[in-house]
């Protein structure tokens, strides 16, 4: 299926539990192509927002199209749509990495060719006997990333995905990210870290407890810096609030 011009349309989409407003209604379209961050501090909303595009969550109100489907009307064409890493998930302790690996490319029909090669780009292909639960949370980091990327799918949806990485990983993250651009991918991302943000993203989406405070291409904020325009923002929604 090919991709569509606009690769995630979000039209009124909004997240309530009983206690409080976890989203607060948000209209955007990401273009195919393109790399989104969304940034805020804990509790901001950016896992919630994720798990409502992926279809983990029901929203409260709106809706939420990838490449054109719809997940109620196309169940099983939107689920291979994309990649989803999820935040701080644990594999199986008892299997190794070859294992949970060959797992994943069962699910997706991915031969062991793809696999090897998805290992090798987040240095795990030298774990392949390692049980996971000896993994450090970098290397449990990794191998989510890999199970994200074994189908090469048109889009990728990463909830915190250096979080627990060393300084060389975050970097090779960020080259993994940028080529993934240039073959065509889009990406959403979450992240505290705003330094990686300003480095790869094209557009940043700034939450404040469920709100979308700034929502705009990263090249506005090229001369303040996204950590400045990030602390200007939040004391400005904290001071209305």
């Amino acid at each position: 299926m090919e991709q569509c011009d606009i690769a995630v349309d979000i039209q009124g989409l909004s997240k309530r539990n009983k206690k409080k407003q976890l989203l607060l209604p948000l209209d955007y379209h990401l273009s195919s192509g393109k790399i989104l961050a969304l940034c805020g501090g804990n509790g901001a909303g950016k896992s919630t927002l994720i798990r409502l595009i992926v279809g983990l969550i029901k929203p409260t109100t709106g809706h939420v199209t990838i490449n054109g489907l719809n997940r109620k009307k196309h169940k099983q064409l939107f689920l291979k749509q994309f990649g989803y890493m999820p935040d701080d998930f644990q594999f199986q302790k008892s299997m190794t990495t070859k294992e949970t690996i060959h797992f994943y490319s069962k699910i997706k029909s991915i031969g062991k060719t793809r696999y090897e090669e998805t290992l090798e780009e987040v240095g795990l292909l030298d774990k392949l006997n390692e049980k996971v639960g000896n993994f450090s949370k970098g290397m449990n980091q990794r191998l989510l990333l890999a199970q994200a990327l074994l189908a090469n799918p048109n889009i990728l949806i990463l909830d915190e995905p250096t979080n627990g990485l060393d300084p060389y990983w975050v970097k090779q993250f960020c080259d993994l990210m940028l080529q993934a651009k240039k073959n065509g991918q889009t990406i959403i991302f979450s992240t505290h870290d705003l330094h990686i943000a300003e480095q790869i993203a094209d557009e940043v989406l700034f939450l404040s407890e469920g709100e979308v405070i700034s929502k705009t291409p990263i090249n506005q904020y090229r001369d303040t810096g996204l950590y400045e325009t990030f602390q200007q923002l939040y004391c400005n929604s904290i001071q209305e609030k």
